[in-house]
């Protein structure tokens, strides 16, 4: 089979990746606002999360086509092994290449950061690997933990509180237990597009039995879990401006924000057939949230 550079950039899924950098990005403008900014630190820890999200999305692919999630009746765009574009081979071998990125890059990363906090270094070290083992175990494997409603759980904790909590610790040295607030924010969001994700696969993931949440809840309870969600993240980072921003009137430009996410939730309410038409809304909410972080970041420190 020839290699076909279409069908690797499609199985990139590269409208994800502006959400993995909401989290990076968060992470280093609570620094810079702090005065610990260090470049080396955005620029490495980009690269990994880049090298997670593209290796997570890579397993996706892998793990439902081997369990049959990845079928006919599924309603997103069709993936490039249920096309036969791409063979299980090529994908695995694919996967364990992006697994050597992330870990160089995560490695360098904690290295530069933090060579002089042994303790801590080895910490992030494990953090590390669980990040990488999380995503490639979402779908691949024998019980994974997205076929068990856990992908929700582990998306909040990884791409929000670890992600952006960590980021910022990497740049600053030290922890600060407020930057929870924005990480919650972007934990939920990042859970959002999950739940669009899963809510566009219902009825193919019910079929092939893969438990994700809007499959165990139902789609209507699905949607206002997703409104929970929203509603919940904005909700952390009101607080966080009320109570950490009264001096910095900038950082509310992220209010502008706010309609993307109003209309996104109000979307998935009214889609009804097919669901194959909140994929956009997954793209929207993905933009959206990265859009929030900008606004935030030229409010505070451009304003």
């Amino acid at each position: 089979m020839t290699f076909n550079i279409r069908a690797w950039i499609v199985s990139l899924r590269l409208r994800t990746l502006p959400l993995a950098l909401s989290t990076i990005f968060m992470g280093s403008l609570l620094a810079s606002g702090q005065g610990c900014f260090k470049l080396s630190v955005l620029v490495w820890a980009s690269l990994t999360t880049l090298f997670l999200q593209i290796l997570s999305n890579l397993a996706n692919d892998y793990g439902d086509a081997v369990s049959g999630a990845d079928n006919a009746e599924r309603q997103g765009p069709q993936r490039m092994i249920q096309q036969g574009v791409i063979t299980l081979r090529q994908m695995k071998r694919a996967i364990i290449f992006t697994s050597v990125l992330a870990l160089i890059s995560g490695v360098t990363l904690i290295f530069n950061a933090l060579k002089d906090q042994l303790m801590v270094l080895l910490l992030f070290f494990f953090l590390g690997i669980s990040a990488l083992v999380a995503a490639i175990r979402y779908t691949v494997g024998k019980n994974p933990y997205g076929y068990r409603g856990l992908g929700d759980f582990f998306v909040f904790v990884f791409f929000g509180l670890l992600g952006v909590g960590g980021t910022y610790y990497l740049h600053a040295g030290i922890w600060n237990w407020s930057v929870l607030l924005p990480a919650f924010s972007i934990g939920a969001f990042s859970t959002g597009v999950l739940n669009l994700n899963n809510i566009r696969d219902i009825q193919s993931d019910d079929k092939s039995g893969k438990k994700t949440l809007p499959v165990m809840m139902g789609r209507k309870m699905a949607a206002f879990y997703h409104l929970a969600l929203l509603l919940l993240g904005w909700g952390a980072f009101i607080v966080w401006l009320l109570n950490y921003e009264q001096a910095n009137t900038g950082a509310w430009l992220v209010i502008l924000a706010f309609p993307l996410f109003v209309f996104n939730a109000i979307a998935v309410f009214r889609f009804k057939a097919p669901l194959a038409g909140l994929d956009k809304q997954l793209r929207n909410l993905s933009l959206g949230t990265l859009l929030m972080v900008v606004l935030y970041g030229i409010g505070s420190f451009l304003i």
